[in-house]
């Protein structure tokens, strides 16, 4: 057998015909009929009351949050120190110091515990990810931005379909964002979205993805003419690419149940290994659904979790780690006010295994894949 790829996008025929039907069309850039229908799709995924806005990437919606957000300098986010450099890079972009949360040892998650202690005057934001889709304590997260006026941002990359206590993931902080990348459940190859649970946030979200101009009201007969009236860029999803999104969208619910049953196998032939080995599988709260988006596991220590990467890799098993805490950073040295030690996310950084995981993974390539795994030693 070949090698098992880490990930492996899902596409069908109907990606390809959405794409002719997009080209057809001659309505290529954003703002057209599948960026329209995307954009429905997706909030009657999430529920409904909120508004949607598709971006060029996940980044670029955490970009359009902190301008909305009207930082200033020595304005502080509040970040975990486990997450991809986008989650801060957005907001130092705009003028802001990061701090640095440190993660829980059983979800990974922001620990919502330390969060009071970080919250200083220069406090705005504070920006949870759901890692693996698996969602974070919104509750006290919320409670705790609401007592201190705060605006919470989800960054939803890894968390659509996601629920926290029934509610979609996305839709209980003030904003949210998601990624389409190649990586994700859903994908077009690079895109993502704002969420607006906000109201008031809307309009100057549309101005801001049309390069800072009131475009859009003209086009709605708002105004006679558009003018530059705000801060911006080219942040708008090409309908080509929305096109495939659609696609996507349609038939989430088979790609959901093919994730589902893929990871409940790994959990399955696993689970007893890993509790004779001091592995630890991932852990999903009860008040949490997750929408089986990847799946890791945390090895008793580096020296192992090197060995064993190469060892799998050797063997045609395209494992990985995940992020390096962005408190070690050179940049999250240079942009962050706090010195805080992040321990945990710097422990979890040193364990974590991801293994091949994606839609269209085959019966056979998990089996080699967990094959390889019940044969390591150590």
């Amino acid at each position: 057998m070949e090698k098992v790829p880490f990930n492996r996008p899902s596409m069908s025929s109907d990606e390809l015909l959405h794409i002719e039907q997009s080209i057809a069309s001659r309505e290529l850039s954003g703002g057209g009929y599948f960026t329209r229908l995307a954009q429905s799709l997706l909030k009657k995924e999430l529920g409904g009351n909120c508004e949607v806005l598709l971006t060029t990437s996940c980044t670029h919606a955490l970009e359009v949050a902190a301008i909305l957000l009207n930082l200033q300098p020595g304005d502080e986010v509040i970040v975990p120190a486990f997450t991809f450099p986008s989650t801060a890079l957005a907001f130092v972009m705009h003028g802001a110091n990061v701090i640095f949360a440190d993660c829980r040892p059983d979800t990974l998650n922001l620990d919502e515990s330390l969060l009071e202690n970080l919250i200083t005057p220069n406090t705005r934001a504070i920006v949870p990810v759901h890692y693996a889709g698996i969602s974070c304590d919104m509750d006290k997260i919320m409670d705790l931005a609401n007592s201190y006026d705060l605006i919470v941002i989800e960054d939803n990359a890894h968390g659509l379909f996601g629920k926290y206590k029934n509610k979609s993931l996305g839709t209980i902080g003030h904003l949210a964002t998601q990624s389409f990348h190649e990586t994700k459940n859903i994908t077009c190859g690079e895109g993502g979205a704002l969420i607006i649970n906000e109201k008031k946030f809307y309009e100057r979200a549309e101005i801001i993805l049309e390069k800072g101009t009131n475009r859009k009201r003209f086009f709605r007969g708002q105004v006679d003419k558009y003018s530059w009236v705000d801060k911006g860029s080219s942040y708008i999803l090409a309908d080509l690419l929305a096109s495939m999104l659609c696609a996507q969208l349609k038939r989430a619910k088979k790609i959901q149940n093919s994730r589902e049953k893929a990871w409940n196998l790994y959990y399955e032939k696993l689970e007893y290994w890993a509790s004779n080995n001091n592995v630890k599988l991932p852990f999903v709260p009860d008040e949490a659904y997750q929408p089986f988006h990847m799946f890791y596991l945390l090895v008793p220590d580096v020296e192992i979790r090197d060995s064993l990467l190469n060892e799998w890799n050797s063997k045609g098993v395209n494992a990985v780690f995940h992020y390096l805490p962005l408190n070690r950073s050179e940049m999250g040295r240079k942009f962050s006010t706090n010195s805080n030690s992040c321990s945990v996310a710097e422990d979890i950084s040193n364990r974590i295994i991801r293994l091949p995981f994606y839609t269209d993974i085959s019966l056979a390539e998990q089996e080699k894949v967990v094959s390889v795994v019940l044969e390591s030693k150590w």
